[in-house]
């Protein structure tokens, strides 16, 4: 098995090859056949799940956990086409790859045998994705990661290809509003860094004195993920932060404290930190908590139980040695329980804060704004990038369990 890196090739010894596309979060998974001007012919060669089969070409949807997997019969690929492309986008409305790692893996299609894997480096607002393309050069089919990122989704790559894209395209193009009356209220800046739509005036840069997003430590909601080189970072819900000081990935020990009040004065709250840690297929390696305080060799230490909540500081706090973390850990999730049963509409003030472990800064922080009656609540999760930097999201997703063992499928679910 070969790990590719962008704009390198192999050749491919099977007739027929599978490309599954997986990643932490759900993908809606392409495939495009190209003729000799990069076009398709018609939109026959588009393959997805709404038209799962085309000349040599296949879709197949994503069972058990895994990804969508496009596989091409080269022998059935018809004499015209020259390559297969391979494309990805989040299923998510509006969703980006900031934060997502997706991963194609090039496999014979008979044998099950794995040829070679592509995670592409460094994704940020891109909502779309080439990922490899099969192609054919002098008789023989070979396989070419590429990592190309498209920021206008899945129909900026169709419309690339020579795909009609006009029916899917109108709904958001907003055909209630033809005029021109909405220039004035425009989309915020940072929302137009790919500019305006198809068909709407370009809009005039505003003056710099309306121009300050706030140099505040934190984005503007969906405006993607920043570092650390301005201070400590305040985040809110689904907000990203890559763990990046002076252009260097922080590889050190971090601390990841915890801490909760009761609502209520005098009634103690009895509530359980934990993390679990997880490999690149979302399935634990293994997990942290007070009954099982260190795990990975050392790489992951729990400061042990707090039975009541009460008293000023983090109440529990994980640390974890990012650089002495095995390999196969790519994903860790940070969560908290009620054991006893209380729900968190019974804690206040309920916060995460990564700290530099060593020097005891706070480098990041999530203050949870809200609670639900409900016994679990998902705090943070750290990704391991391609790159080897690591990323902290904001979660504060509420689920009903008393213990770590019931987290462990939604935390999968929300890496």
């Amino acid at each position: 098995m070969t790990a590719m890196t962008p704009g390198s090739n192999l050749p491919l010894s099977a007739v027929r090859v599978a490309v599954d596309v997986t990643a932490p979060v759900r993908l809606d998974v392409s495939g495009l056949l190209l003729a000799a001007n990069g076009k398709v012919r018609s939109d026959d060669d588009f393959v997805f799940y709404n038209q799962p089969s085309g000349p040599g070409v296949t879709h197949s949807a994503a069972s058990g956990g895994g990804g969508d997997t496009i596989t091409v019969d080269t022998a059935a690929v018809p004499d015209g086409i020259e390559k297969i492309v391979v494309t990805a986008s989040p299923d998510a409305p509006g969703a980006t790859f900031a934060g997502t790692e997706p991963t194609g893996t090039v496999r014979n299609a008979d044998d099950g045998s794995v040829i070679a894997t592509f995670t592409p480096p460094q994704l940020g607002t891109e909502t779309a994705l080439v990922v490899v393309e099969i192609y054919r050069r002098n008789g023989a089919w070979k396989v070419r990661a590429v990592g190309q990122g498209y920021a206008n989704g899945l129909a900026g790559i169709a419309t690339d290809f020579g795909v009609s894209v006009e029916e899917p395209a109108a709904p958001a193009a907003a055909p209630q509003t033809p005029p021109a009356p909405p220039a004035p209220q425009a989309p915020p800046a940072p929302a137009g860094q790919w500019g305006p739509p198809a068909g709407a005036p370009a809009p005039v840069a505003p003056p710099p004195a309306a121009a300050p997003p706030a140099p505040a430590a934190a984005p503007a909601p969906g405006s993607g993920k920043i570092n650390l080189d301005k201070g400590r970072v305040s985040l809110q819900k689904n907000q990203t932060v890559s763990l990046v000081k002076g252009g260097a990935p922080l590889l050190s020990s971090v601390k990841m404290g915890l801490g909760w009040e009761p609502a209520f004065r005098g009634k103690s709250i009895d509530l359980d930190a934990s993390v679990i840690a997880y490999g690149p297929d979302r399935k634990k390696v293994d997990n942290c908590f007070f009954g099982k305080l260190t795990i990975l060799g050392g790489a992951i230490q729990h400061s042990g139980d707090n039975l009541t909540g009460e008293g000023a500081g983090d109440d529990e706090a994980i640390t974890v040695h990012l650089g002495g973390l095995p390999p196969e850990v790519t994903g860790l999730v940070f969560v908290v329980n009620s054991f006893t049963g209380q729900k968190f509409s019974d804690v206040a003030k309920a916060y995460c804060r990564l700290l530099d472990a060593q020097s005891g800064e706070e480098l990041v922080r999530f203050d949870l704004t809200h609670a639900e009656p409900r016994t679990g609540v998902m705090m943070a999760k750290l990704i391991r990038q391609f790159s080897g930097e690591w990323e902290m999201t904001a979660l504060g997703e509420f689920v009903d369990s008393r213990t770590v063992r019931g987290m462990v499928k939604p935390a999968a679910k929300a890496l």
